[in-house]
């Protein structure tokens, strides 16, 4: 989350018209992420989280997402529900973007993952893949594999200003993950982005799972090794496998990972790895100056795509 675009009370206090949510009580920016511009919103009906789409969103599938937290939150996974307002849509314009209101969910996210986070996430995860196999639409994963070439190219000519010989590295890693991406894996909805700050807890428990804005029809291994790059790093990048265990304990007691998806681990957790890599260093190469966001350094996924270089089974997880 982030602010890249400024609302005014006047403009909030129109766009508040077209809802039933009340009168607006208290309003500020969310700075984490770098994506959307995110502003928490107190009404005198309740809390609630409002969200500008920025321009990195295709607006066009913007329904698509929208609709898949419905369905989500209509059938028990605990999630943003989007708020329609008073003509039955729930995309509306504010200070020139496309905007939603979703419902406010409570619980902190971890800012020091423990073990004891990872195997509630990865239940989370498996009961967010079976729960999304009932919604039929489907999204291409924009950022997925085919999609890595193109960022690479967008940031190659400065991407030694980050790390003398990142580029040719980055290039020999993305053509060596391309030329062993797995095949026929089991494809579903996926979140694709289910970071630590994307995950609430309370009493141990998680409360709740939001940002589905990179959601996509994938591979649910790679969303697991999403999350085995998220969540199991230590701060000096060293892999932690008991958490990596715990995760997959989780994952497993809801949803069967087959011979075949085990096996892809190591090169679905490099792609994961290399994904995350690229769209930071976009990012940190152009953001701009003065924006209200939390620039994240690309080198923290280089570190971690270096391990999963050297692991040679699903056993360097734990498996």
């Amino acid at each position: 989350m982030a602010v890249y675009t400024e609302v005014t009370d006047e403009a909030l206090a129109a766009f508040l018209t077209l809802y039933d949510i009340g009168r607006m009580v208290a309003f500020r920016g969310i700075a984490e992420g770098v994506e959307n511009s995110n502003y928490a919103l107190k009404t005198t009906t309740g809390d609630y989280i409002l969200t500008l789409y920025e321009k990195r969103v295709n607006t066009d599938e913007l329904p698509w997402f929208l609709g898949l937290m419905e369905h989500l939150a209509a059938h028990g996974l605990s999630c943003p529900l989007p708020v329609r307002g008073l003509d039955g849509g729930n995309l509306k314009p504010l200070a020139g973007r496309v905007a939603a209101i979703t419902t406010f969910l409570p619980g902190v996210w971890p800012r020091r993952v423990q073990v004891e986070h990872c195997e509630p996430l990865g239940a989370a995860l498996a009961k967010l893949h079976i729960t999304g196999a009932g919604f039929a639409p489907t999204r291409m994963n924009a950022l997925g594999p085919h999609g890595w070439a193109p960022l690479l190219e967008k940031s190659l000519p400065r991407a030694d200003e980050v790390l003398p010989g990142l580029g040719a590295e980055l290039t020999t890693a993305l053509a060596g993950i391309l030329a062993a991406w797995p095949q026929n894996l089991p494809v579903g909805h996926i979140h694709a982005d289910l970071f630590p700050d994307n995950v609430f807890f309370l009493e141990g428990k998680v409360s709740g799972l939001i940002d589905f804005y990179f959601a996509a029809t994938d591979i649910y291994a790679y969303d697991v090794a999403v999350c085995l790059n998220a969540w199991c790093f230590e701060r000096d990048f060293s892999f932690n496998v008991t958490k990596s265990q715990a995760l997959l304990r989780g994952y497993l007691a809801h949803r069967n990972l087959d011979a075949a998806e085990q096996a892809a681990l190591p090169v679905l957790a490099q792609g994961a790895a290399l994904r995350f890599l690229l769209t930071r260093l976009y990012d940190w190469l152009n953001t701009p100056p003065g924006a209200m966001v939390t620039r994240k350094d690309p080198l923290d996924y280089y570190r971690r795509l270096r391990f999963h270089q050297h692991a040679t089974s699903e056993a360097a997880y734990g498996l």
